[in-house]
């Protein structure tokens, strides 16, 4: 995979094609990430929720240190993150398994990013754990217009009692002067088994195709990105049968949803590793006006897994695998269990930086 996202970036920052036969455009390129954060918990219980269990709070010893060194490495990576093609960190970034908004404040503090000034977009959900998504901006790039957040609401199978899971945050705003809509998810988990639990995923797939119809019954040319932890890989009836995503941007219909990933998982690759196998679990889609070949606005270019070497664990039992934060009951100095993934954001302009040159295409949603 590091060899792959190497050959992507060189492709992206070399290739040169004729627009016509005297003139090579000019893009800006922005980038577009989605982190699973791994349990990015700070060290003050909350009586309210069940905090005491999660990894941060099983830590007895120098527990402050350890969220500190938590914190820094979270930025470091959400700093790197397509950095290499756009000399800048991410315009957007979604994230997941956070506790609340004072974890995000601590990350976009780092002094890896306050020069960068992020905003944050979060809601306390209903999570029994306090596990939430959110949303960071640079509020030089991307201006918030709205924010809203919509409740999944399933059901345990036998008991039938409700299920208290993270809500979906939906975030409209411009960037750089262009309406865009994100939808951060984390989908229900494969507790008790992948079969056991489809249903959930399946609803929560149903919850994120009825927001996003609701854009488009708005604006049928809305630009809409979805992406998170799915728990779910892009061949999953909850991707391939609910939200229909498709594995080609010729394929896509008109209101239709694009997934990159798709043909990333059939050549092997994943985000996340269990039992000697790879899960491509995060995942971030467009609707087609990002496929649009219309350079003079936002438009989808490339997409891609984040796995830089110092991101995989190099030893034990984990080898190989995303160099995780918390094995063993304590703090291995790690990142997370998840690689974040990505998208670039390209438009044409006279003048810019970060840009690049291209004229070759990649084929590759209130309850």
């Amino acid at each position: 995979m590091k060899h792959l996202n190497y050959l992507l970036t060189v492709l992206l920052l070399v290739v040169f094609v004729s627009v016509n036969a005297q003139e090579k455009k000019k893009f800006k390129v922005h980038t577009v990430a989605f982190y699973n954060l791994e349990n990015l918990f700070d060290t003050i219980n909350d009586p309210t929720k069940n905090d005491e269990a999660s990894p941060m709070m099983e830590i007895k010893a120098d527990r402050a240190e350890i969220y500190k060194k938590k914190v820094h490495n979270m930025a470091r990576v959400i700093a790197d993150v397509g950095s290499e093609v756009t000399n800048n960190t991410p315009a957007l970034v979604g994230v997941c398994e956070i506790e609340n908004v004072n974890v995000l404040e601590d990350v976009v503090n780092d002094p890896l990013l306050l020069a960068k000034d992020y905003g944050i977009v979060h809601f306390d959900g209903p999570d029994n754990r306090s596990i939430d998504v959110g949303l960071l901006y640079q509020k030089s790039l991307f201006q918030v217009v709205s924010k809203s957040t919509h409740t999944l609401k399933i059901y345990d199978d036998e008991s039938r009692e409700r299920i208290n899971t993270r809500d979906q945050l939906l975030v409209t705003g411009q960037l750089e002067g262009e309406t865009i809509h994100i939808i951060v998810n984390h989908w229900p988990s494969r507790r008790g088994g992948e079969a056991r639990s489809r249903s959930k995923r399946v609803a929560a797939a149903k919850l994120n195709k009825r927001l996003i119809d609701s854009l488009q019954s708005i604006d049928p040319y809305a630009k809409v990105i979805t992406m998170g932890d799915l728990n779910d890989n892009p061949n999953n009836a909850s991707v391939k049968d609910v939200l229909k995503a498709e594995r080609k941007q010729s394929k896509v219909a008109f209101k239709g949803i694009y997934n990159p990933f798709i043909d990333m998982y059939k050549k092997g690759l994943g985000t996340t590793g269990y039992r000697d196998s790879w899960s491509l679990f995060d995942q971030i889609m467009v609707t087609k006006p990002f496929l649009e070949k219309d350079y003079d606005n936002w438009t989808y270019f490339k997409a891609g897994i984040f796995n830089k070497n110092y991101l995989i664990n190099k030893k034990g039992r984990y080898e190989g695998y995303p160099f995780r934060s918390f094995a063993d009951g304590g703090f291995t100095g790690g990142f997370s269990d998840h690689y974040p993934v990505y998208i670039y954001l390209i438009k044409e302009v006279k003048d810019a930086t970060p840009s690049v040159k291209k004229t070759e295409e990649s084929e590759e949603t209130e309850d």
